[in-house]
């Protein structure tokens, strides 16, 4: 069966207009999508999720309005299913979804990791697959997220993914074999970003400057810096040198940034990134 498989059935599923959304797995990237498509227009009843806690699960419905389910029920119900779990609880989430899942339903994977192959193997023939590497500023309609195709996944597919993730944020379509590097870059990047506003802030504090005044100061030139990249389309560098005055403060900073290996240690932590989302796949090679 090859790329075209459970196309018919997709096409008759979204003529209803859209088809309700299963998220399996209501951890921080769970949640993170269902608010998002709260915010981005959908409607509490077109959602569900599925979590092994029952606490959770109350939780999440009194914050949000959506129902908890089993997954049983979420593959009869929903024609996407979103996998949201940690890449290490997938084997027996696979296990629950093989004997209920068809090629009318559209798995989408937002496991850092793991191959669309690893479902394909795992699941009925002809089962769409669509590989997600998104990041957690979708709770703020912000994510950048990456997608890439399984080998059942049609075009039609990667638009409803597509059309799914713009309500929380921007997305790209790469292939698959370059979601390991995604991953490494946009997927952890936000920590990355987080880590160094963390540093600036205590800088501040060293400084002699009040806890609440460093982290107003930091995070809007953050977010200024952010957007100006957005809006301006120049490259980093163009802009960093209209900052860099000769013999300035700035200057001296980037001097101490280059002495203390900053660049090459951004590097060395992204590699390292991109290298630990292999390993999440090779792991589930011989399942």
């Amino acid at each position: 069966m090859g790329r075209g498989a459970g196309r018919g059935r997709l096409m008759r599923m979204t003529d209803a207009d859209k088809p309700a959304i299963a998220v399996l797995g209501a951890g921080k990237i769970g949640e993170a999508l269902l608010s998002g498509l709260l915010t981005g227009g959908r409607r509490a009843d077109e959602l569900m999720f599925t979590e092994r806690h029952p606490e959770r699960a109350t939780e999440l419905t009194t914050r949000y309005g959506v129902r908890g389910v089993d997954v049983a029920t979420a593959a009869k119900e929903a024609g996407v299913l979103v996998v949201a779990v940690k890449p290490q609880d997938i084997e027996p989430l696979l296990d629950e979804l093989a004997p209920v899942t068809d090629p009318s339903k559209l798995i989408v994977s937002l496991c850092a990791g793991l191959p669309t192959a690893l479902y394909e193997r795992r699941l009925p023939e002809g089962v769409p697959v669509v590989r997600v590497m998104p990041n957690t500023p979708m709770v703020v309609g912000e994510a950048m997220s990456a997608i890439s195709p399984g080998r059942y996944a049609t075009a039609e597919h990667l638009a409803v993914v597509e059309h799914l993730l713009s309500t929380v944020g921007t997305v790209v379509r790469v292939p698959e074999s370059q979601q390991d590097a995604v991953t490494a870059l946009s997927g952890s990047g936000p920590a990355y970003f987080f880590y160094l506003v963390e540093a600036m802030i205590d800088a501040g504090i060293l400084l002699g400057l009040p806890r609440a005044v460093s982290e107003k100061l930091i995070i809007q030139s953050a977010v200024g810096a952010a957007a100006m990249l957005a809006r301006t389309g120049e490259h980093p560098v163009i802009l960093r040198e209209a900052v860099t005055s000769p013999a300035g403060t700035t200057i001296m900073a980037i001097r101490e940034l280059e002495k203390h290996g900053v660049r090459a240690a951004l590097l060395a932590a992204i590699e390292a990134a991109r290298d630990r989302s292999q390993e999440l796949g090779r792991a589930h090679d011989e399942n």
